[in-house]
């Protein structure tokens, strides 16, 4: 059964101004060290950026809290193997709230192209 579901749009251009402004301040504040290290990998990181941000907002409304209900940003991870489709890691108040609602699998789907990324969650349970 479907528990939850979220979606979220990133202006590429928004993050990397964002990121040129602030430095690592707002990175290190949103993204976990895996996710800066697979980004800074890529040879456009800043569509990795915004793919991971708009992942981390969909999970956010999926799982009905917002980023102003007490669940931090680095709670909500995008883990990338190099076999499969990208994955999400939960932790503290995140974890919680999955677990509070009686969810089982997360689905992510993320996608980017032009100065738009996209990323829809779905939380279900058995």
């Amino acid at each position: 059964m479907i528990l939850g579901t979220g979606i979220d749009l990133a202006h590429l251009s928004r993050i990397e101004e964002a990121m040129n402004r602030l430095g690592d301040r707002f990175r290190d504040r949103i993204f976990t060290e895996e996710e800066i290290r697979y980004c800074e990998s890529k040879s456009h990181p800043f569509e990795s950026y915004a793919a991971r941000f708009a992942a981390k907002e969909a999970a956010m409304k999926a799982l009905g809290t917002g980023w102003s209900s007490g669940v931090g940003w680095r709670e909500i991870e995008v883990i990338t193997s190099d076999h499969g489709p990208p994955r999400i890691r939960l932790a503290g108040n995140a974890l919680k709230r999955f677990e509070q609602i009686g969810a089982s699998t997360i689905h992510l789907s993320i996608s980017h192209s032009d100065d738009l990324a996209i990323a829809q969650v779905i939380l279900e349970s058995e």
